[in-house]
């Protein structure tokens, strides 16, 4: 880009529609009141209330303020949740692929991350071998981790997986953590069930979610974390010591964002379901990918095994080849997985729709390109 080179990323795992005007200036007033001090570790009080009143009101949660830590965004929570729980040689269960912080955390405590493959068809989607996840838990099993919405898929699992993640959790005496950072983020009315709507969910399950995504504020650095008081106050412990509290003011804009109109987030969830249509329909006609329509997140996967195999190429290999030629940037599936992303290619649909099909049409180029290449050897 220094070149000047007109690069079309699809790189992106935030929207890239600015934070709306009515957080921005809670955060003015806010500084204004030169609110600008240490709060509690577990966040203002009124912004606990907030999330709580949101929860109980979508998904009939039964939260409580006191149950509810605020952090420095959704990453730090998941930190925080696996610092409280795991010891050395402690196993996490993984869906895999999956946002790299479940695994890396786990590994940076000296946990084990078990990688457990989604299988994907064409036309059934992602799906969890619920049968292979129970003969996986261990004696050392302490936590199976659910992104649901899910990154980097665009899966909604439904809610007999959940209601049997539930079951398999309470059955292996293990912690079912739930991150549903993306539970906006739904599209073509998908049955979504938070863990939150069990009853006494909190007895077995740790809910993850946050700001950065529904009101597109990934650089304001806040998520939270919702567990019964016991686990948050072991929690709060590795809190204090990690990050003391989230940013004051910034806190008092998520007040305003939960509170406030929810008219921008809507239109924009509305805008990313029209990108997600046209990306689905441009990535269909390309050859070597095997596309599925995601059904929420903000990301697409295709498989691009049989492509690959014909350029014999390696999915990195051929990620490089679209940046140096066409200047096209997806990740490859590697970028999420240890056991299954050699196979696929995750693009994020957090661009305008003009960009989304110029970008599509480079693809399709740098395929003819490689397979003339090819044709010359």
């Amino acid at each position: 880009m220094e070149k000047g080179y007109d690069v079309i990323s699809f790189g992106a795992g935030q929207p890239d529609i600015p934070t709306p005007d009515h957080i921005i200036e809670a955060a003015k007033r806010s500084l204004d009141r030169r609110f600008t001090g240490y709060t509690e570790t577990a966040g203002i009080y009124k912004l606990r209330e907030a999330i709580a009143e949101y929860l109980n009101n979508r998904y009939h949660a039964s939260v409580d303020p006191d149950e509810i830590i605020v952090t420095t965004g959704a990453k730090t929570a998941i930190f925080v949740v696996i610092a409280s729980y795991i010891t050395p040689g402690d196993e996490v269960i993984v869906i895999d692929p999956a946002y790299p912080a479940y695994s890396e955390a786990t590994k940076l405590l000296g946990g084990i991350p078990k990688f457990l493959p989604l299988k994907f068809d064409k036309k059934e989607g992602f799906t969890i071998d619920l049968d292979k996840l129970e003969k996986m838990i261990s004696s050392r099993t302490k936590i199976i981790v659910l992104n649901n919405p899910h990154n980097p898929t665009g899966a909604v699992f439904p809610p007999k997986i959940v209601d049997e993640l539930m079951r398999i959790a309470e059955r292996h005496n293990v912690i079912l953590l739930s991150d549903e950072i993306y539970d906006n983020f739904i599209y073509d009315n998908a049955p979504f069930k938070s863990v939150s709507e069990y009853p006494d969910w909190k007895k077995r399950a740790i809910l993850i979610n946050g700001f950065s995504k529904t009101f597109s504020m990934t650089g304001w650095r806040l998520g939270y974390i919702v567990a019964h008081k016991e686990a948050i106050e072991r929690m709060i412990r590795v809190a204090v010591n990690v990050y003391s509290c989230a940013t004051s003011f910034a806190q008092e804009a998520a007040v305003e964002a939960l509170r406030g109109d929810w008219t921008p987030s809507k239109r924009m969830i509305q805008l990313f379901q029209r990108r997600r249509d046209v990306i689905y329909e441009e990535l269909s006609k390309v050859k070597g990918f095997e596309t599925w329509k995601p059904q929420g997140a903000f990301y697409i996967y295709p498989r691009v095994r049989e492509l690959l195999n014909k350029l014999n190429m390696s999915v990195e290999e051929f990620v490089d080849y679209l940046i140096d030629k066409q200047r096209v940037i997806i990740l490859p599936g590697t970028a999420f997985s240890e056991v299954s992303g050699e196979d696929f290619v995750r693009l994020s649909y957090s661009i305008s729709e003009e960009r989304i099909k110029e970008g599509i049409a480079r693809i399709r180029e740098a395929i003819e390109e490689l397979e003339t290449i090819k044709l010359r050897r």
